[in-house]
């Protein structure tokens, strides 16, 4: 039995926590408000695309990650704007082998470290300005994730899974190990694919490179990605963000695989999907803004790339965000 730690339980941590509980690890999940009372009250209930449902009973759902014992496998499932918040309570959790798994949307705090190459262990100001993610996870505990499925939760303690069940996995270094196998095997075992990447970050890229340009779009005109794609306006104006981002990529040694038309047509085809952002904004949350849009141009300035598209769009979700918060 494996000890993991979810931290941050909700619509896709949850998902993950369901499963893996299912399976028969030993599952710590982190939540908050009245979706934690519903865990600790009733469990965790997972709603499948299919209908049918489940309720697992977690080993522990606490608020308070001090709460938890040392543990085998962290999984960050918050999103990037919530890290700096929880990294200093992270060491409680560490023994000298626990893996740290980080999930998020976007460039990662760790992006250049055992990266190589002329910008080695530059520190992404936008996403960990004054590098206390980096102090309190540490590189060395990090194992690198892409999430593909889609999930929402539907009342406190009920997750739907919507669709898709991959979490791409990479060592930061490009190296195969036995703890990434170890991993994979786990994740596969509660159900998930969970393929092992000698470049995680070209899969993060190739995530990102719709991300930056439909994410916003939606935030701010409250439309679907099949809306975005098919309206032409729109997706002219995804097609001008998503150059700029594979110019970037391109700069920094990314070989993107596919066209930018195809991963236009990749997102027409999820349909009526509302984004990640524009649900955060519907819940007046704040967004990944920052992860998904400003560490690009960062990343923009750095490699001496315009960037006048992605700017435009990144000004007006932040004037949105200044407007409510």
């Amino acid at each position: 039995m494996t000890k993991i730690c979810i931290v941050g339980a909700g619509a896709i941590g949850g998902y993950l926590g369901a499963k893996l509980t299912l399976a028969g690890e030993s599952v710590t999940l982190i939540a908050r408000g009245p979706h934690l009372a519903a865990i600790q009250e009733q469990g965790l209930k997972l709603v499948m695309a299919d209908g049918s449902s489940l309720v697992t009973v977690p080993t522990l759902a606490t608020s308070d990650i001090t709460q938890a014992t040392v543990q085998d496998i962290v999984i960050l499932a918050v999103k990037a704007q919530s890290l700096l918040a929880i990294a200093p309570s992270l060491p409680t959790l560490y023994g000298p082998h626990t893996l740290v798994v980080t999930a998020q949307n976007g460039i990662p705090w760790w992006y250049f470290h055992k990266h190589g190459g002329e910008y080695e262990g530059t520190r992404l100001k936008s996403v960990d300005a004054d590098g206390i993610i980096e102090a309190h996870i540490g590189t060395e505990r990090v194992i690198g994730c892409v999430v593909y499925p889609a999930a929402e939760i539907i009342a406190p303690g009920v997750i739907r899974h919507i669709e898709g069940d991959r979490f791409s996995l990479g060592e930061i270094d490009g190296t195969r190990t036995k703890r990434l196998e170890l991993l994979a095997q786990t994740l596969k075992q509660a159900g998930f694919k969970a393929p092992t990447r000698n470049q995680i970050r070209t899969e993060i890229w190739v995530k990102l490179w719709g991300n930056v340009a439909f994410n916003p779009i939606s935030a701010l005109t409250r439309a679907t990605l099949e809306q975005i794609a098919q309206y032409p306006l729109t997706r002219e104006l995804a097609r001008q963000i998503m150059a700029e981002v594979q110019a970037i990529g391109e700069k920094l040694g990314i070989n993107f695989g596919i066209t930018l038309e195809q991963r236009i047509i990749g997102a027409e085809q999820v349909g009526a999907h509302k984004t990640s952002m524009l649900q955060d904004i519907e819940a007046g949350r704040q967004t990944e803004i920052e992860a998904i849009v400003g560490t690009v141009i960062e990343l923009g300035r750095l490699t001496q790339t315009p960037t006048p598209h992605i700017d435009a769009v990144y000004a007006s979700v932040k004037l949105l965000e200044f407007s409510r918060f």
